[in-house]
């Protein structure tokens, strides 16, 4: 194998790698009972030529699944708890030495070192499978779906999944998996014997049930909080955004409602809101677009409009079917931060909704690029308590050069090429970085700085 490497997973008894370009090697007696120590491509065992571009692998229990680029799901290995979905009674042909198409039109594959799986249709369904001796020896249930089996893949229901609701995260566990939603929910379900879903109680749950979530504090979002289920235990966390990724903060931002300005109506009347300005230089500046977009949102679920807005966000192929409808309309060769530049320097100063005052000048941004990249205004703007008049006066600490290489990075996370950094402007800035709270940035500004100055020097 003289590919470079993209990842490495190891399960029971059998590991994995997926390269750059694509393929996916594996080894165990699982993938390649003749000769286990030996990795081999099962990639391009794949019957269709055309879906071999493998995008992502997880390890199940003896078994591997495969996503391919082209959003196929694919199963091979064991299949004794039916973890791969296709039916044998010949005991001898409980496993598969060729990936199995088991469902098209996914976008995520969730699973661990156990019998089950779950697959994530890019319209937000979640399906998942196991077999029946599983639930009633066992006693309970990781799939969610009460008393009922299945060998083959059907959708998980419940009232809990809202409409408007997307998974953001699912770990599962031996024999009991949890998932986050965007709506602040934590719904788990399986066994519970050990409290390893979180509840008062050690009953275990055959049927999805909301677990309570700590509350979020001002300037938490859900989707910075993950779930991690082990053998007989669970971890809930909270990671503090890093404010390096414009396009997930964006979508986070979205998802928050906010600063949303502009109202567009979905099939059934729903009301989905989505950030203006954002929209209009994604959307190429051009009213039409934003018409022609409503036009597509007018015939789609509130899920699909959400999904909608998440791609046109982020420039991100999250549904290739939705995609396909609204390439027309986005400048999808154009990568976020250049978007944030040309709201930069776009010279309609009445879209920039915030005004800093400092030396008698003023400073227009919009709340959304603020709050994206420093945590003072991502607490002052999101608080609950807190004064949101459209002002902070007079920072005079900074000259007017270091504020203006300030204002381009907020955007752009970059410094102009024709500034010249001296060490003046770097000991402001640094200045600068601790009253606006940039230190979690990625990367970080004074790294940018003092990396320019010593290239000038």
């Amino acid at each position: 194998m003289n590919e470079i490497i993209f990842f490495v997973i190891v399960g029971w008894q059998n590991e994995a790698i997926l390269t750059i370009e694509g393929n996916a090697f594996a080894k165990g007696r699982n993938a390649n009972p003749k000769n286990p120590n030996k990795f081999i491509n099962i990639s391009s065992l794949i019957e269709d030529p055309n879906d071999r571009i493998i995008q992502d692998i997880i390890s199940g229990d003896s078994s591997f699944y495969l996503l391919s680029s082209n959003q196929n799901a694919y199963g091979i290995g064991d299949n004794h708890f039916s973890q791969i979905a296709f039916k044998s009674n010949n005991k001898k042909k409980r496993k598969s030495e060729k990936p199995i198409l088991m469902m098209k039109n996914v976008s995520k594959i969730f699973s661990g070192n156990c019998s089950h799986v779950f697959l994530l249709n890019s319209n937000q369904e979640l399906f998942g499978c196991e077999k029946f001796i599983h639930v009633v020896i066992l006693g309970y249930n990781g799939l969610g779906k009460g008393d009922k089996y299945t060998n083959k893949f059907t959708e998980i229901k419940s009232s809990l999944f809202e409409n408007d609701d997307n998974i953001l995260e699912i770990s599962v566990g031996y024999n009991h998996t949890l998932i986050l939603t965007s709506n602040s929910k934590l719904i788990g379900f399986g066994n519970n014997y050990y409290f390893q879903l979180g509840t008062e109680d050690i009953k275990n749950q055959s049927i999805p049930i909301q677990i309570e979530l700590p509350k979020l504090r001002f300037n938490e979002d859900i989707s910075n909080y993950h779930v991690s289920c082990g053998y007989s235990n669970s971890f809930l966390y909270y990671s503090s955004p890093s404010f390096s990724n414009l396009e997930e903060d964006l979508i986070k931002l979205f998802r928050r409602k906010e600063f949303c300005n502009i109202s567009f109506k979905t099939k059934n009347g729903e009301i989905i809101e989505a950030h203006k300005l954002i929209l209009k230089y994604r959307l190429n500046q051009n009213q039409n677009q934003i018409e022609k977009l409503q036009e597509i949102i007018s015939n789609k679920s509130i899920k699909e409009s959400n999904q909608i807005f998440e791609m046109i966000y982020s420039n991100r192929i999250i549904n290739p079917k939705l995609y396909f409808e609204i390439k027309e309309i986005i400048n999808s060769n154009e990568k976020i931060e250049e978007t944030m530049k040309r709201i930069y320097l776009n010279e309609n100063e009445n879209e920039k909704d915030f005004i800093i005052e400092r030396k008698e000048k003023q400073y227009k941004f919009p709340k959304l690029i603020l709050i994206m990249r420093s945590e003072l205004y991502r607490g002052m703007f999101l608080s609950v308590t807190e004064d949101k008049s459209n002002k902070v006066t007079d920072y005079s600490e900074l000259s007017n050069k270091s504020f203006q290489i300030f204002e381009y990075w907020i955007y752009s996370n970059q410094i102009k090429e024709e500034i010249q950094i001296t060490q003046e402007i770097i000991e402001e800035l640094e200045r600068g970085i601790d009253y606006f709270q940039l230190n979690q940035t990625n990367p970080n500004l004074l790294d940018l700085l003092i990396n320019k100055f010593n290239n000038q020097n």
